[in-house]
C-alpha cells in the first residue's frame, strides 16, 4: 500500500493506513529512516481539533518513542506554525496531525524536515519502504512518555512581523471564519491584537464540526456576515490552518489566484520579487497568466499540491508561488502555505496601497473553464489514439495564447478529466464536447 500522497498520510482515521498499527508503525519508521543527526531523535508533534487527533498522535508517539525519539506536543496547532517551529526549536522532523480541508471523519499526518520543509518524495519511499518492512515490529511498552508545551506565542510573534498592527486599517472590522479547526484558539485574538475589529465564526470545535458548513471550502456563512456586519472583508481558513480565501466588502469571493496576481504586482513594486516571476499550479485560471504577462511577470506551473509549489520556487529561486484554492507561499515568511500569512499579506498591501480588496482583485478577468469528466475503460495513453490525438491538437491551436486545455486522468477514479478554458463559454463547451465524444468512441 502506498502511504504518502500528494499531503502526506491521509484516510478514514481507524481504517488503514490510519489504523492503529500502521499510526505507531509510521511513527517508528520515521526515527529507522533518520538520515544523519547526532542524539535522540526530537520530533515536534500539531495536531487540528479532530476527536482522533489524540489517539493519532498516543500512536505515533508510541512508535517514535520506542525508538528512542523524543516527543514534545504542541497541542492543537496551524500546520504552519508547525513548520515555523520545527526548524526554530532545533527539532529534527516536525508531524501535523490533520486532513486539511476534509470532514471530520477523515485524518492524516503530515511530516516535516529539519528545515521545516515537507519531505521530498525519496525520503518518504524510505519511510514507506521501513513501514512494509515486516522484519521488525514496534517496541512494546508502556504509555509514552511525552512533553506538552504551548508553542503558539512563538508562531504568532514571527507571524506578527508582516504586519505589526493595523496601521492606517486601525479598527476595521473582520470576519474570521476558522472552520472549528486549529486557527480558533488563536486568530481571533492574535487579529483584535493588532488592532483590528474582529467577528469571529467557526471558533467552537467540539472534534466533529472542523470544516462543517465553515471555512474556505464553505463560504456561505463568511460572505454572508461579512454583508450583514458591514465588514472591509473576511478571510476563512481551512482546518489545519495552510490556506485562506477572502471575501470583500460586497460579498464576492477573492481566491488564490487573485492573491497571486495582487502580492505578485506589489512584490515586484517593492523589489521582492527575484526573478519577475511566480509559481502556480496547473489549476490556475488563465486569466491569471495573461494578467499577469500584462504586467511583466512570469508564470510557472506546477502538478496540484503546495509542496510542488514549493519544490519548483526553490528550483527556480522564486520568492512566491500558491495554488487557486488558497495555499500560498510567502518564501521570506514561510516555505509552506500559511493562512495566517496570507491574511497579513494582503492586509499589509491594503494598508501600503489604500485601496480596497475588491479594488485590488478587480485587476483578475477570470476566463470562462468548464471540466467534462469521462469514464474510461482504462487509463490508456489518450495521445496514442490518433482520432483523439487531432482533436486534442485542434483545440490546442483554437485557444493558443487565449486560452488554456488540460487533460489529465483522475487520481482516484476511472475518469479522464477535460479542462478547457477560454474568452467565450459556449465556445470551449463544443470544444471540450468535441474532445469527450471522441475519447467516448475509443476509450469507454
Amino acid at each position: 500500500m502506498k502511504l504518502f500522497g500528494t499531503d502526506g498520510i491521509r484516510g478514514r482515521a481507524g481504517a488503514a493506513p490510519l489504523d492503529r498499527e500502521t499510526v505507531s508503525r509510521v511513527g517508528a519508521a520515521l526515527v529507522r529512516a533518520r538520515d544523519g543527526g547526532n542524539g535522540p531523535m526530537r520530533v515536534l508533534v500539531g495536531r487540528d481539533t479532530r476527536e482522533s487527533g489524540t489517539w493519532i498522535e498516543e500512536e505515533l508517539a508510541r512508535g517514535l518513542t520506542g525508538e528512542g525519539a523524543e516527543v514534545v506536543s504542541a497541542g492543537i496547532l496551524p500546520t504552519p506554525a508547525v513548520a515555523y517551529l520545527t526548524p526554530g526549536g532545533g527539532f529534527d522532523a516536525g508531524i501535523v496531525i490533520s486532513a486539511s480541508h476534509n470532514p471530520f471523519e477523515d485524518n492524516g499526518i503530515k511530516v516535516f524536515s529539519r528545515s521545516g520543509e515537507k519531505l521530498a518524495e525519496p525520503v518518504e519511499a524510505r519511510i514507506e519502504s521501513v513501514v512494509h518492512d515486516g522484519s521488525w515490529q514496534v517496541k512494546a511498552g508502556a504509555t509514552p512518555a511525552v512533553t506538552c508545551r504551548d508553542l503558539s506565542a512563538a508562531y504568532l510573534d514571527h507571524a506578527r512581523r508582516i504586519l505589526g498592527d493595523a496601521g492606517p486599517l486601525q479598527g476595521s472590522r473582520l470576519v474570521l471564519d476558522c472552520a472549528n479547526g486549529a486557527t480558533a484558539l488563536m486568530a481571533p485574538a492574535f487579529f483584535r491584537s493588532l488592532g483590528f475589529e474582529v467577528e469571529a465564526i467557526g471558533v467552537a470545535p467540539d472534534g466533529r464540526n472542523i470544516n462543517l458548513h465553515c471555512g474556505s471550502t464553505h463560504l456561505a456563512a463568511a460572505r454572508e456576515r461579512v454583508v450583514s456586519t458591514g465588514a472591509r472583508l473576511g478571510i476563512a481558513f481551512d482546518g489545519d490552518g495552510d490556506r485562506a480565501l477572502f471575501v470583500d466588502h460586497r460579498g464576492h469571493v477573492v481566491d488564490g489566484d487573485a492573491v497571486l496576481l495582487i502580492a505578485g504586482e506589489q512584490l515586484m513594486r517593492e523589489g521582492r520579487l527575484p526573478g519577475d516571476a511566480l509559481v502556480a499550479t496547473v489549476m490556475s485560471n488563465i486569466g491569471l497568466e495573461i494578467a499577469l504577462r500584462e504586467r511583466g511577470i512570469g508564470m510557472a506551473r506546477c502538478p496540484v499540491g503546495d509542496k510542488y509549489v514549493m519544490e519548483e520556487m526553490r528550483r527556480r529561486g522564486l520568492a512566491l508561488g500558491g495554488e487557486q484554492s488558497g495555499h500560498i507561499i510567502f518564501a521570506e515568511h514561510l516555505m509552506t502555505g500559511d493562512g495566517i500569512g496570507t491574511a497579513l499579506e494582503v492586509l499589509r498591501i491594503m494598508a501600503a496601497t489604500g485601496r480596497e480588496l475588491a479594488d485590488l482583485a478587480s485587476a483578475l478577468v477570470t476566463y470562462p473553464q468548464v471540466l467534462v469528466n469521462v469514464r474510461v475503460r482504462e487509463r490508456a495513453d489518450y495521445m496514442r489514439v490518433p482520432a483523439i490525438a487531432d482533436a486534442v491538437r485542434r483545440v490546442e491551436a483554437s485557444v493558443d495564447g487565449q486560452g488554456r486545455l488540460l487533460i489529465r486522468y483522475s487520481g482516484t477514479e476511472p475518469l479522464l478529466r477535460i479542462m478547457i478554458e477560454g474568452r467565450h463559454d459556449e465556445e470551449i463547451k463544443a470544444w471540450a464536447e468535441e474532445i469527450a465524444g471522441v475519447v467516448r468512441a475509443h476509450l469507454a
